[in-house]
């Protein structure tokens, strides 16, 4: 005899309105060598005050990014000295990921800003985080509405004019370069610059050299982005990444400008040693990519300590995070992004009900509730992941 099929009364589940949280924010002293960035400036600490919530400051995190502690103060924040009250706070809003001193600091459920570097993380950080149920963004991946990285294209941007800044500095006589300025010189031959890369960096590159008055010269492999770049910055010379056409441009020029986008963690290596020999002496390269480990075979990571060196000739500048040379600006950038951020997901209900009505932050999240969500993590630790949307 079969079995009577047996139905019971379902509830009805209403959608309503969830009830806006207070957070209490903690805004540590980064630990990592040169980041002199903070995540949030004294006016981001005053909109979250303003709307009843808490922010716990390190003393002397905003110092490198010269913001005083008496500007945090007058703006809302509670300065302490006591790095497990600022580490003590339910949300982190840090620069760079957690160092393995800061892990026991962290506590359970924490929720975590930062940014972070796939390819320098370790199993035993994502360990450290999982234990302690953590939901961790990374800056670099939160999309906006129209499905772009803000953080990327801000940093990028910096970036991109730090770079003519820096290329300028080292061609000038007192560093030891040439001695050209950038150009814009009636009767003199204006300084001419190749940009690898067509990206946001190229781009505003590409837009200051010429504004300066620079013959400028832009390669990528890709013609979409070249095209985009055109329609941006004006008519000028591109091409697409042809090793004969690309050698002889770097015989001619004085500047190198290094902005590929890395390709699976690492920037494409497009110039080799035998290119950097033939350009002339003196020349300036400023390698941006650095940070993914270059894309010209002479590259090597400097520090600000000793930013460049000299290979067949040729000034090398590689210092990675070059935003921090800026860090105010930088600051300034980042806390466009924090702010508004951690307002909405105090107004939302919390982190699952933000994540819920704002599907565009979810690439954002690698660590939801301790779990793993990122692909990309999984497959560069070798670790399982669930995705984000089935958690939710």
């Amino acid at each position: 005899m079969e079995a009577a099929n047996v139905f019971q009364t379902q509830e009805e589940r209403l959608m309503v309105d969830a009830k806006a949280q207070v957070l209490r924010i903690g805004i540590p002293l980064e630990s990592t060598w040169a980041e002199n960035r903070v995540s949030l400036t004294p006016e981001g600490v005053h909109l979250l005050v303003a709307q009843g919530h808490e922010v716990v400051l390190e003393a002397t995190a905003g110092l490198a990014a010269r913001y005083s502690d008496r500007e945090y103060s007058e703006a809302g924040a509670e300065v302490t000295t006591d790095r497990r009250l600022v580490f003590g706070c339910p949300v982190l809003a840090k620069v760079e990921a957690p160092s393995e001193l800061e892990w026991p600091l962290m506590v359970q459920g924490q929720v975590l800003f930062s940014t972070i570097q796939p390819g320098t993380l370790s199993k035993s950080f994502l360990d450290a985080l999982k234990a302690k149920r953590i939901t961790a963004f990374n800056y670099g991946s939160i999309l906006d509405e129209e499905g772009r990285a803000p953080f990327v294209r801000s940093m990028a941007e910096i970036g991109g004019s730090q770079a003519i800044t820096i290329a300028m500095e080292y061609l000038s006589t007192w560093s030891g370069g040439k001695g050209y300025a950038m150009g814009a010189v009636t009767g003199v031959p204006p300084t001419e610059v190749v940009i690898l890369g067509a990206g946001t960096v190229g781009t505003t590159a590409a837009r200051l050299a010429i504004a300066l008055g620079a013959s400028v010269k832009v390669f990528d492999s890709s013609l979409t982005r070249l095209q985009r770049l055109r329609e941006q910055v004006g008519d000028l010379y591109t091409c697409t990444l042809q090793p004969q056409i690309l050698a002889r441009a770097l015989s001619r020029c004085d500047v190198v400008i290094g902005a590929l986008r890395p390709v699976n963690g690492r920037t494409p290596v497009v110039v080799t040693q035998e290119m950097v020999a033939g350009m002339k002496p003196r020349s300036v390269v400023v390698d941006l990519s650095i940070d993914h480990g270059g894309c010209l075979e002479t590259s090597e990571v400097t520090s600000w300590d000793a930013p460049v060196y000299t290979k067949f000739d040729v000034t090398h500048f590689a210092v990675p995070n070059i935003a921090s040379r800026v860090a105010r600006t930088a600051s300034f950038a980042l806390n466009n992004l924090t702010s508004p951020m951690l307002r909405d997901l105090a107004d939302l209900g919390g982190v699952e009900e933000a994540l819920r009505l704002k599907p565009h932050w979810r690439s954002g999240v690698y660590l939801y509730h301790g779990q793993l969500t990122s692909s990309a993590l999984a497959q560069a630790l070798d670790q399982p992941y669930t995705e984000l949307d089935l958690l939710l």
